[in-house]
């Protein structure tokens, strides 16, 4: 039978997160990644350990069974011994309540590898977003494009300084890339041989609005093998109100057609096959709580791969999250959730990436603690050559790390560097306890920052969302699990 006193060392709450979703009562255990599925006397059991922690109560059979009582939860106590009994041979096998790794944190090499690049080649944009944190597309400074002797030197900074790796990444972005497409053509011939002289492979990935996505360019991107991510905000009213024409127009009559055509292009071998990688990203605000008729819009338009993400916005914007704000976007993930699966169930899927989880595999420990190594695996590039640990930090004069025109480009500012080294989970004080530690990695550093100022304290209202998107996620692939449908695949990381 399980010893409670195996408590007094063990902090339940961070450890093993119990919670209630649709039909389901769910445990996830945060350090084996296992998850269960309990019946209502095993989740009261586990609730009122938690509650007994939290109140210094005594981590024994009777001080629960008080809880339970107090709770109006009474369970018999031949039940509640087999309850623990269970429990025990979880423990036992390693599955629930398993214990933290300790002393394990982020080993870098002395030198950055940096593995991934973000191409700045266009510092302008034929849209004027309202959201837009680049400030339509300028950063700050002036609407400018990169030049191909810039861009080749970007190309090269990747190769020479992902060190060993044989695998590289890089990203067209703006303002919108598209504009200068002429560069992107001459960089990606460009980034094929001289990858090539070097034994490496580039990945390329372009970021658009889709507003010049000509036939011409998607033929090209096309015979490339270019992964792309375009942006729908979902339905006309919602897309047009925070992504017009300088004019004021709206555009989704304009790109909505465009980013059909290009989806179609990329049939997949299954539904939610990763195959010639698209995905179709959003952004909701304020106005759009109701957020998952908007993901549901663009699943109806035969869009397949679908990611909205939260808007990060200062108070002062109209748009930005309110108060009480946080319960209704709660309730559009848990809808989303059951419309995702049974749509799954109808034979009419789609992908939705924040419910994509692995439970059998998943990024290396360093990843889990650190995120996406911006800072040090991975750079942003202005069109000047300007270098920055992300595409939210171009024109931020205090994170820049250096130059491509440096005498020694690929020494990055040691200081910048180190800081974002050392912003992993256990840094940060309230990722420290958290239950949803090795999922979130510790957030986004640009909107920790933007919100905080600080690289080691957290934006509340994305970890609140964040926690809400797993636990969601988790309930979909028990579900996927019960009820034999695919899942959808989750996308390999190299660490």
């Amino acid at each position: 039978m399980l010893d409670l006193l195996y408590f007094e060392n063990y902090p339940l709450k961070k450890n093993v997160h119990s919670y209630c979703q649709g039909d389901r009562l769910i445990a996830h255990d945060v350090n084996s990644g296992s998850l269960h599925v309990l019946d209502e006397g095993t989740f009261n059991v586990l609730k009122s350990i938690e509650e007994l922690q939290e109140l210094s109560g005594s981590l024994s059979v009777a001080g629960l069974s008080r809880v339970l009582r107090q709770a109006g939860k009474t369970v018999k106590e031949e039940e509640l011994t087999e309850i623990l009994e269970e429990l025990e041979e979880l423990r036992k096998e390693g599955t629930l309540f398993s214990a933290e790794a300790e002393g394990v944190l982020p080993v870098y090499p002395a030198k950055p590898i940096v593995k991934a690049i973000c191409l700045h080649v266009a510092h302008d944009c034929n849209l004027r977003c309202e959201y837009c944190f680049a400030g339509t597309g300028a950063f700050g400074g002036s609407r400018t494009m990169m030049d191909l002797e810039t861009g080749k030197k970007g190309i090269d900074f990747v190769l020479e300084s992902s060190g060993h790796r044989n695998h590289c990444e890089v990203d067209f972005f703006g303002g919108e890339p598209l504009l200068n497409f002429g560069l992107v053509k001459a960089l990606v011939e460009y980034g094929r041989k001289a990858g090539a002289e070097r034994g490496k492979t580039i990945k390329f990935t372009l970021t658009t609005n889709g507003v010049l996505l000509t036939d011409k360019i998607q033929e090209f991107l096309e015979q490339e093998d270019i992964s792309v991510v375009l942006s729908l905000d979902g339905r006309p009213e919602v897309h047009d109100r925070m992504r017009p024409y300088a004019d004021g127009r709206g555009s989704y009559a304009k790109v909505t057609p465009l980013i059909k055509q290009f989806a179609a292009k990329r049939p997949e071998s299954s539904a939610y096959a990763l195959g010639t990688y698209y995905y179709v990203r959003g952004t909701y605000t304020h106005f759009n709580l109701d957020f998952d008729q908007d993901v549901l819009h663009m699943a109806d338009l035969g869009i397949k791969q679908i990611s909205v993400e939260p808007v990060v916005a200062g108070p002062e914007a109209a748009y930005a999250f309110q108060e009480g704000d946080l319960d209704k976007l709660g309730e559009a993930y848990d809808r989303l959730g059951e419309e995702l699966l049974l749509r799954r169930a109808q034979g009419r899927e789609f992908n939705f990436f924040h419910f994509n989880v692995a439970l059998d595999q998943g990024p290396c420990m360093v990843k889990r603690l650190s995120g996406c190594g911006a800072g040090h695996e991975y750079v942003a590039i202005s069109p000047e050559g300007d270098l920055y640990p992300c595409h939210q930090f171009v024109g931020q004069e205090i994170y820049k790390l250096g130059s491509l025109y440096d005498e020694n480009p690929l020494q990055l500012k040691e200081d910048l560097v180190k800081d974002f080294r050392s912003a992993h989970v256990y840094a940060k004080p309230s990722c420290r306890e958290c239950w949803a530690r090795f999922v979130c990695s510790g957030g986004c550093h640009a909107a920790n920052v933007s919100f905080t100022q600080n690289l080691t304290e957290v934006y509340t209202l994305g970890c609140e969302l964040q926690k809400k998107r797993l636990e969601v996620a988790l309930y979909v692939k028990i579900k996927e699990l019960q009820d034999n449908l695919e899942p959808a695949p989750v996308q390999d990381i190299r660490c």
